[in-house]
């Protein structure tokens, strides 16, 4: 059992993060949200895929002026996943001119590093708390390696310089992301935002790193924390590395709300990010999502075309019947069902999940055993092993989750 880091619960829309309240995932579109139909899609496929939070960019006038008009069709689409406003460098003029667009959104993401500049700095980032204040939204202040303030880092490698143990640049670069996000949440606070209206994020692109500066957040503060390695990459890469970082600091019980920041494959699907955070959470047992598959990888003992493609079927139709489970049963997501490939382990594994699947291996006609509950309760053969499957899965939900 996991003892989470002591967090205040920040109310972000209909979604609560920090507290006691469930680990969040969210996620962010790629549009251009001036493109209205096209923003709006890509959130609905994010929600839909199990997004609880979407953040879009607010970058220009244009973007701005669609915000209100994206959320009014959203919620006429039955989704209210609360829309982050993602602001950089001009954002206090923005939710200046446009009111509409400051009301509309559930929450201000403030870069520290790019809020203003100078003398400028101060007035702008008290100009966007101000505003979110006024309209009782929360906020993030998201420090990031890649933008973090030029002025706070010549400061402190200055001050460092002049010890007698100076520390290594990477250890004073951590630092001055620590202090950035926790002296702009006091500057907030003093300006008047509660600090249940207060969530922080230090973004890096290295795991270490960000292992490092959640550790020192949570020793250094009761603020909620978003999680997520920053630029983490494509595919295989980003996947593990996301995972390897998070996965490290939420089983320490740190992190309130997390985005798996992959880079997509060219046309690739957006929601994979969703799916990953999804994973990562339930995978290290801190929240249920959908009925946990467990499949072998295969080996010279198993007929792989054939098993290959039972495990990827039943996966996705696990995943694809969630929505409407979700909505018809109780507990239907702690389900855990077993898909394996020979009689090694698989009459084993199967009797440990809730329904189970095991191949009899290389050479042999697909004679496939079912298991219930670590009972063996019937012999599927023939062209049709898949379909009879999912419908064993369907009558055990039935019978055995409480509807809702």
């Amino acid at each position: 059992m996991v003892t989470r880091h002591k967090t205040h619960k920040v109310q972000i829309g209909n979604v609560s993060v920090g507290g006691d309240a469930p680990i969040v995932v969210q996620s962010m579109t790629n549009t251009d949200t001036a493109d209205r139909e096209g923003t709006i899609k890509q959130i609905l496929e994010l929600a839909n895929a199990g997004s609880e939070i979407v953040r879009i960019t607010v970058n220009n006038e244009d973007s701005a002026r669609e915000v209100p008009f994206i959320v009014e069709a959203l919620h006429k689409q039955n989704c209210f996943a609360p829309i982050v406003g993602d602001f950089h460098y001009n954002g206090h003029r923005l939710l200046n001119d446009f009111p509409d667009c400051a009301k509309a959104l559930s929450k201000y993401r403030i870069n520290p590093g790019n809020v203003g500049f100078a003398d400028k700095r101060d007035a702008q980032f008290s100009q966007m708390v101000e505003c979110a204040i006024k309209n009782n939204k929360p906020v993030r202040i998201g420090v990031n390696w890649g933008s973090l303030d030029s002025q706070v880092v010549a400061r402190m490698m200055d001050e460092n310089g002049k010890l007698k143990n100076p520390k290594s640049a990477e250890e004073v670069s951590r630092e001055a992301l620590v202090v950035s996000a926790l002296s702009s949440a006091k500057m907030a606070e003093e300006i008047g935002l509660a600090s249940d209206r207060i969530v922080i994020s230090c973004k890096v692109s290295r795991v270490q790193d960000l292992i490092h500066v959640y550790r020192d957040l949570a020793k250094r503060s009761s603020y909620a924390l978003h999680l997520g390695l920053t630029e983490a990459g494509m595919g295989s890469k980003g996947i593990v590395a996301s995972t390897a970082a998070m996965a490290s600091l939420l089983m320490e019980g740190i992190g309130d709300t997390i985005r798996v920041s992959l880079t997509p494959e060219p046309n690739g699907d957006r929601t994979q990010e969703v799916i990953v955070a999804q994973e990562i959470l339930q995978t290290t047992g801190l929240r249920s999502f959908t009925p946990m598959v467990t499949s072998c990888p295969g080996c010279g003992r198993t007929t792989s075309t054939y098993f290959q493609e039972l495990a990827e079927n039943i996966q996705s139709f696990l995943r694809n019947s969630m929505p409407i489970w979700k909505t018809k049963y109780n507990g239907v997501e702690n389900m855990n069902v077993a898909v394996m490939g020979c009689i090694v382990n698989g009459p084993g594994e199967s009797k440990h999940a809730n329904i189970g699947i095991s191949l009899p291996g290389t050479g042999e006609s697909p004679v496939a055993p079912v298991f219930v509950d670590g009972k063996k309760t019937a012999t599927l053969r023939g062209e049709h092993i898949t379909q009879e499957f999912q419908q064993m899965v369907t009558e055990y939900i039935e019978k055995t989750y409480e509807k809702v």
